[in-house]
């Protein structure tokens, strides 16, 4: 039996849909993970079978294949865990398939636990974008997530909760935007606003701070080697802060 779920995949800063078809045959038993997986890909049959077992259900052993599209994709990470395991239980016959407009994304241990996993917003955006209405995600990032608008998240603790949720023996609440990293911070006197000109040394700054970036300036206007870590605060001649909030994305942005 042959199943088909989508995934996603984060090519530079950009995420990419990617189809994962699961194909189960007869024949001698075998796990094969094609479509230009790396290690981690195919690293993803000795988390997915045991995970499978783990969480109560019935590995097939079988010839298995499993096919992420496009081929010419890289595919990197151990995003895919979840969506590969849960296309086994569908070809099975074990669970019913997702919903068509849904993509599937996490990376599981191996008693079924799905953890964090990187460059959700993108993934999640790139979902949104082609039309996808529902994201399953890991709980962990299930708040990350959300921020992105115009889809659906569910926050998915196990293999097992994900499965019992499309048997409809249970629920998945969706999961709310975590808004408060865009509430602006008055507790500091003054903004990096109030300085004016200085064009390069501001944008360097909100650079920094917005990805918590080393930052050195080097120049007469500071002390020789003047050098620190870009936090919420940071302070340069004429103590000039730099709200946390200076250089946050909006939410559409995010």
């Amino acid at each position: 039996m042959l199943a088909k779920l989508l995934t996603s995949a984060v090519v530079g800063m950009d995420g990419a849909l990617v189809q994962v078809e699961v194909d189960i045959s007869p024949g001698m038993s075998n796990f094969n993970v094609v479509g230009l997986p790396d290690a981690a890909v195919k690293e993803a049959r000795e988390r997915v079978r045991p995970a499978i077992r783990n969480s109560g259900f019935n590995f097939p052993y079988r010839r298995l294949a499993v096919n992420l599209a496009p081929a010419e994709l890289r595919k990197t990470g151990p995003s895919y865990d979840l969506p590969i395991a849960l296309g086994v239980l569908v070809a099975s016959g074990q669970c019913p398939a997702p919903p068509e407009k849904s993509i599937v994304l996490g990376e599981l241990s191996m008693d079924g636990t799905v953890r964090h996993t990187q460059g959700m917003l993108p993934m999640v955006s790139v979902a949104r974008d082609e039309g996808l209405e529902t994201v399953f995600v890991p709980a962990v990032d299930a708040a990350e997530a959300a921020l992105v608008e115009g889809v659906t998240v569910y926050p998915v603790q196990t293999l097992g909760e994900l499965v019992s949720h499309l048997r409809e023996e249970a629920t998945l609440e969706p999961a709310e935007p975590n808004l408060h990293v865009f509430e602006p911070n008055d507790q500091y006197p003054v903004d990096l606003a109030h300085v004016r000109g200085q064009e390069h040394a501001r944008r360097a700054l909100e650079i920094a701070a917005a990805g918590g970036h080393n930052l050195s300036m080097v120049g007469s206007v500071l002390p020789p080697a003047t050098c620190w870590r870009a936090d919420p605060t940071v302070s340069t001649v004429g103590s000039i802060r730099l709200p946390g909030t200076s250089a946050l994305p909006s939410s559409r942005h995010s």
